[in-house]
C-alpha cells in the first residue's frame, strides 16, 4: 500500500500505540472492531482514529469496522515489522542490560548480534547467550558484519564517539539512551531518547493536578 507523503511526526508516534492494543485484541480473539470501539480502548478520539489510519490508506468499511488482523497486518508493515533488523547494544550497564533482556524485541524483528562495553567486570558474561565485548572490538565487528541498528546506552562523554563509529561502518540507525543529542548525516536516522525529560514531564503534571485541586 502506497503511503501518503508528509505524514505528521506525531501521526508517526502513534503508529506503535495501534500496534500494541491491536496485537492484544488478537491474543483476545477479536475479528472486527469499530474507531468508537478501539478509541475506547486505546485513549484516542474515533475521529482521531480514522484520521491517522487515513493517511496510509482506507483500512475500514462503514457499518463493519476494521479487520483486526488485516489492520495489524498494514501497521506492521507501515512500521517495517516485515523484516529482521540486526542490532547491537553498546555499553551493559542497567539499561543496556535491560534491553538486551527485552525478549518482545527479537518478536517484533530486531534480532541482537552483539554487546560491547568498556568495563573490565561485564567483559565476558553472558546476556541470553550473547558475550559483552570489549568495545576496542566494536569497530572489528561492524567491519564484518552488516548491522543495521546501534543501541547506545554509554555515558554523554563517550556518546557521539561511539556514534560517529557506528556511523562510519554503515549503521543507518541510532538509538540513543545517552542524556545529549547526537549529530549525525542526513542519511542516518537516530531517535533520542531522554529518559530525564519523560520523567520531568510527568513530575509538571504532577504539580499542575496538585494546585487544580
Amino acid at each position: 500500500m502506497e503511503k501518503k507523503k508528509n505524514i505528521s511526526m506525531a501521526v508517526i508516534k502513534r503508529l506503535p500505540k495501534y500496534h500494541r492494543y491491536l496485537s492484544e485484541l488478537l491474543k483476545n480473539d477479536v475479528d472486527r472492531i469499530s474507531s468508537k470501539e478501539l478509541s475506547e480502548k486505546i485513549g484516542f478520539t474515533a475521529s482521531q482514529i480514522r484520521q491517522d489510519l487515513n493517511c496510509f490508506g482506507d483500512f475500514g468499511q462503514q457499518g463493519y469496522g476494521y479487520n483486526v488482523r488485516e489492520l495489524y497486518r498494514q501497521i506492521s508493515n507501515i512500521l517495517g515489522l516485515t523484516k529482521e533488523y540486526d542490532i547491537v547494544i553498546i555499553g551493559a550497564g542497567n539499561i543496556g542490560q535491560a534491553i538486551a533482556n527485552y525478549n518482545r524485541f527479537e518478536k517484533l524483528g530486531f534480532v541482537l548480534k552483539g554487546i560491547f562495553d568498556a568495563n573490565p567486570k561485564l567483559i565476558g558474561m553472558k546476556i541470553r547467550d550473547i558475550e559483552i565485548q570489549d568495545i576496542d572490538n566494536l569497530e572489528g565487528f561492524l567491519s564484518q558484519n552488516s548491522i543495521d541498528l546501534g543501541v547506545i546506552c554509554v555515558p554523554r562523554v563517550n556518546a557521539q564517539k561511539i556514534c560517529t563509529s557506528l556511523v562510519n561502518n554503515n549503521v543507518k540507525g541510532i538509538w540513543n539512551f545517552a542524556p545529549v543529542d547526537l549529530v549525525v548525516p542526513e542519511d542516518v536516522t537516530i531517535e533520542n531518547v531522554h529518559l530525564s525529560e519523560s520523567l520531568l514531564t510527568l513530575a509538571y503534571l504532577l504539580n499542575e493536578r496538585s494546585e487544580q485541586e
